[in-house]
């Protein structure tokens, strides 16, 4: 009993830890996508001219080299090589493509089947469209002696059929001044399928490729030393292949790497992320327009609600019930004065609707300075004209 429990603790430890590691390396290879949204402002060189290595046994499949781009030192080769397959797999190359003045970089995968690349001949079955190096039948991988460099001897899968490319360009990117190709209804289609992330052969693959200086296109011009490989990380032996030649006459672009570096189209803007918000956060909300904060009302902005206008309103309202209990004849010509100075301050605040525009006084008071009444004659004439304002539905509220 006490075996049976054990080797059930140690089977579900051991297998929790397994679900753990395939998940981490999923997660490490997904996030790894070589050279997603990379966009620069000069293109790469022309691909270069080379012999594909031979195969090295069965369940191996071809994937075509290509210029990478480093942002120290711009354009370089990552040599073709053979990887092991995932069962039932193919692989759709990576590719450049030129728009709005930019080249921008479109990630390789795994799918079922081989989608859009950008029309790009990459050889070795990969004319431009689909792929014609072989093909799967059930578990097995079956290779067409035509267009790939298969050993009879140890590779046994093999068949022949006749492959036609009309696109004998070296090209290595799409769009104008490139391949003018776009996406037929089968390749858009094949790209919605679920689909693999590069291996992690492929990405040490790049990574070693990057470390060598002899493939950066500013040291080689576009003929590269190891342009192929039997497998991956593998730059010394029998089984590498030079390029016989380049593509294309190789030219040096006018600005440097960091000069050429871009913003993809669409984010021009410089380092700012999806979700960034206005500079005056604080006060957006999201539309850009001011939001009003807790404890800010704007109808406390009104005029009618400072300290100061209340205490000349309940100032009036008094000497109104002073006049009204002793009323005085009005003259036409004479002035309004204010006389808050001589009267004390009413603290009680009265609505604006029991506040009317006060009486005029007949006569200046007359123990007031003569500029300070020339100054109460300017306050209260500011006064007024807010005095005579109806209720906005703001401030009824």
């Amino acid at each position: 009993m006490k075996r049976s429990v054990s080797g059930w603790v140690f089977g579900s430890v051991f297998g929790i830890l397994m679900l753990s590691v395939s998940v981490l390396s999923l997660s490490t290879t997904s996030s790894a996508q070589i050279g997603i949204g990379i966009s620069v402002r000069v293109g790469p060189p022309a691909l270069p001219i080379y012999a594909q290595p031979i195969c090295p046994g069965p369940g191996y499949f071809w994937t075509p080299g290509y210029w990478a781009w480093s942002d120290d030192d711009g354009y370089y080769w990552v040599p073709g090589t053979w990887v092991i397959a995932p069962v039932g797999m193919l692989w759709t190359p990576g590719y450049w493509a030129f728009s709005d003045g930019f080249y921008g970089w479109h990630a390789g995968y795994w799918g079922p089947h081989v989608g859009f690349y950008g029309g790009i001949n990459y050889g070795f079955g990969y004319g431009g469209v689909g792929f014609y190096g072989g093909e799967w039948r059930g578990r097995s991988f079956f290779y067409n002696r035509s267009v790939t460099n298969v050993n009879v001897t140890n590779v046994t899968n093999v068949y022949n059929r006749t492959v036609i490319v009309n696109n004998t360009r070296n090209v290595s990117f799409n769009g104008r001044g490139g391949v003018e190709a776009r996406p037929t209804l089968q390749e858009e289609r094949f790209s919605r399928e679920p689909h693999n992330a590069v291996l992690a052969a492929q990405i040490q693959h790049e990574h070693a490729a990057r470390q060598n200086r002899q493939l950066f296109a500013s040291e080689n011009h576009g003929r590269p030393a190891i342009a192929a490989t039997a497998r991956p990380g593998e730059f010394n032996g029998p089984h590498v292949q030079r390029a016989r030649a380049a593509g294309e006459p190789y030219r040096a672009p006018k600005i440097t790497p960091q000069e050429a570096r871009g913003q993809a189209p669409g984010n021009r803007g410089g380092n700012r992320g999806f979700n960034d918000t206005t500079r005056n956060s604080g006060n957006s909300n999201g539309s850009g327009r001011a939001t009003a904060r807790p404890g800010n009302d704007t109808r406390n902005n009104n005029p009618r609600n400072e300290p100061r206008n209340n205490n000349l309103r309940n100032h009036d309202a008094k000497v109104r019930n002073q006049e009204a209990r002793n009323p005085q004849p009005r003259s036409p010509q004479t002035r309004s004065f204010d006389t808050r100075n001589n009267q004390p301050r009413n603290r009680e605040q009265m609505s604006p609707r029991d506040n009317p525009r006060p009486i005029r006084q007949e006569r200046p008071a007359q123990n007031q300075p003569r500029a300070a009444q020339e100054r109460a004659v300017t306050a209260n004439r500011a006064q007024a004209r807010p005095e005579q304002k109806r209720n906005t539905p703001e401030q009824r509220r």
